[in-house]
């Protein structure tokens, strides 16, 4: 039986938010130095920034305990988890070096500075660990754990630098603020799952949390994990040349990822529970950053905790490595609401990405300028739209303001204001323009081919990309070869063109996130693509906790509807342990399902249970294994049933994205 049937159909499921897992690439990628554009360009800050930094750099540091700079983390089989030390060329007061962003670095600076930290009275914060924080708040008996990091290796060890310096008293809560997976994926570094079902911890989450986390981007997760291995700089070595930074951390860690359901859910908009003897406020702010997302505050320590919608950047309202659209007027009317509720009373503002805050006015004053920053893009490109400026025109028309633009944390350190103007259009009109031209538009390798010809051939193209690249304008030089490289993609000339004008972009960018898309763009066109990265799977307790609906919906989006386009299959599953009975119906090239009594007239049955479904779907054991060792059983047409799983693609991980 092919092997898609079932061992592989739900491997694509999530990596919930990123790629979760940053293997540097095995391969040494000669880069190139800095041409005398870039230079120029970096051997100064952007036009709206201050050069005074003091106050963020005194930020990142404030309340330090202790670090350890030859941070190693490791895994099963000694394998690299997490390490700060390939970071090591941030270290000391050094000026940007030409090929990063003078802004970029100073963030990427202040972004390696980890280990224990200080925040207030009863609450740390471990940093560094991951590419988000772990919370540590004293209660009366143990601690409440805000948020343990995407790895259990990773929060493991967080937990153990805490003991280092802090009583050994047992963890009696955690909290999920959201639904990514560095808020929740190594919960089982800090808590036991027996603990949490014997009720000695307590979990909680926003309502919603655990369909969320297991449907969320669950039809696109192949194509994310490929795109987010651009945006995270996975396969970029760490140095200047390379990856420096992620914006909100420095990449993400690659240990196991885990996941125990919360015991309790907020669901009031605005709900008050007292957690070990704590008194939090709870205030929800779902479809902003995330699906489910909340944030909470602490009377008696007058601290507020703003999840993720008001980290020290701009962030992303359309993700590059592909989500769906964030809400900016939810987003922009969630910090505004944080402001009414809480603004007047907060000392203390602390997030689950980079550094804190203090000072009611000063606190006062961030929220203000981040709710506006996210305000004024999108109420810009509402208005530029209605004018009928396209997508493009407007991300290219909107500046932001230097009272905003001039500030440190509202820079376009994830995400950018270029792509979320585009982000905001999409949300209200989508990608097509309304230019007929635009409507139904030849593809990539087709319009390449005809582009090259209509522009005299390859000799010519190259010819005119040359002097575009002399004078600087990357943007063009890249654009222009792409339909060469398309067109005749074994051209080794188009392709180190246009990666030299790739690199040099990467090279200028303020967003590093850009930097590594251009980079690892750069990469691939020189030295094609390393297959050799392993690929981080989901964990099991997700693939565990899937309902079986949203696995053969999972399955249904993998049927070749021009493959099945002519047969009819209908088979049944009966989940013994369960009681649980489906019926799944190929027809007309796409596969249906139906909870229920089976099907009569089914060609075939499946009867198993649902912890043997899981040991196969977790690749602990195979389908036709599982029916020699009779613990599947299969009545019927077994011909058919491999008929039906025939008609499965199996996604390619490694796909093309700077060729066809």
């Amino acid at each position: 039986m092919k092997r898609t049937s079932i061992t592989t159909v739900a491997f694509s499921i999530l990596l919930i938010c990123f790629l979760w897992g940053g293997a540097a690439a095995s391969w040494a990628a000669e880069s190139k130095p800095a041409d005398a554009m870039t230079r120029e360009m970096n051997s100064r800050l952007p036009l709206d920034l201050s050069n005074d930094d003091r106050e963020e750099n005194e930020l990142a540091r404030r309340g330090l305990i202790a670090s350890d700079p030859a941070l190693d983390i490791r895994g099963p089989g000694d394998k690299p988890v997490w390490g700060m030390k390939q970071y090591d060329f941030l270290a000391g007061n050094v000026s940007a070096p030409e090929t990063v962003n003078p802004a970029l670095w100073r963030h990427a600076r202040r972004n390696a500075i980890h280990g224990l930290f200080k925040i207030s009275g009863g609450i740390y914060q471990v940093r560094g660990y991951d590419v988000s924080h772990i919370t540590f708040i004293e209660g009366k008996s143990g601690y409440i754990v805000v948020d343990p990091l995407v790895s259990v290796e990773t929060a493991r060890a967080a937990l153990d630098l805490f003991y280092r310096y802090l009583p050994r008293r047992p963890v009696t809560a955690v909290i999920y603020t959201h639904s990514h997976v560095d808020h929740w994926g190594g919960v089982k570094g800090v808590v036991s799952e027996e603990d949490v079902k014997a009720g000695k911890v307590r979990i909680l989450a926003p309502e919603g949390m655990t369909r969320e986390v297991i449907s969320e981007n669950l039809m696109a997760g192949n194509a994310m994990k490929r795109r987010a291995m651009y945006m995270f700089g996975s396969l970029l070595l760490k140095n200047p040349q390379g990856q420096v930074d992620a914006g909100i951390g420095k990449t993400a860690s690659s240990g196991t990822i885990s996941y125990i359901p919360p015991t309790e859910e907020i669901t009031k908009p605005v709900q008050e529970v007292v957690i070990d003897g704590v008194k939090f406020v709870f205030q929800q702010v779902p479809q902003t950053e995330a699906p489910v997302e909340m944030n909470f505050y602490l009377p008696e320590l007058k601290a507020l905790c703003v999840a993720e919608n008001a980290v020290p950047s701009l962030h992303n309202l359309l993700t590059p490595r592909g989500a769906q659209v964030r809400d900016g007027q939810a987003w922009y009317r969630a910090i505004d609401e944080t402001i009414d509720l809480f603004g007047d009373q907060t000392e203390v503002f602390f997030t689950t990405h980079l550094w804190p805050r203090w000072g009611n006015a000063k606190i006062r004053d961030y929220l203000q300028k981040q709710r506006d920053l996210y305000k004024f893009i999108h109420d810009q490109t509402v208005r530029l739209m209605n004018q009928g400026y396209t997508m493009t025109e407007c991300a290219e028309m909107i500046r932001l303001p230097r009272s905003l633009a001039g500030e440190w944390y509202n820079r376009d350190f994830y995400g950018t204001v270029n792509f979320n103007v585009k982000a905001v259009y999409q949300r209200y009109l989508g990608w097509f323009d309304a230019n007929p031209a635009n409507l139904h538009p030849l593809p990539p390798e087709e319009a390449g081919r005809k582009y090259v010809e209509f522009m005299g051939g390859p000799e010519a193209v190259l010819s005119k990309a040359r002097e575009s690249l002399k004078k600087g304008d990357y943007r063009w030089a890249a654009q222009v070869v792409n339909h060469l490289v398309f067109a005749q993609p074994d051209n080794r000339e188009a392709r180190e063109l246009q990666a030299d004008a790739l690199e040099q972009l990467g090279y200028q960018s303020e967003s590093p996130i850009w930097r590594n898309f251009y980079l690892t763009g750069a990469r691939e066109l020189r030295h094609g693509i390393d297959k050799s990265i392993p690929v981080q799977e989901p964990g099991g307790d997700i693939l565990h906790g899937m309902p079986m609906e949203l696995f053969f919906d999972l399955m249904a989006v993998r049927i070749d509807g021009q493959k099945a386009a002519d047969k009819r299959i209908v088979v049944n599953w009966v989940l013994t342990d369960t009681n649980e009975t489906y019926t799944l119906i190929l027809a007309n090239g796409v596969l249906n399902q139906k909870k229920g009594s089976p099907a009569k007239n089914a060609d075939a049955t499946v009867t198993l249970t649902r912890s043997v479904f899981d040991t196969i779907i977790s690749k602990q054991a195979t389908f036709t294994g599982r029916i020699f060792a009779g613990e599947v059983q299969l009545q019927g047409s077994l011909l058919k049933f491999r008929e039906m799983m025939s008609c499965m693609d199996d996604f390619n991980f490694w796909f093309d994205i700077v060729t066809p």
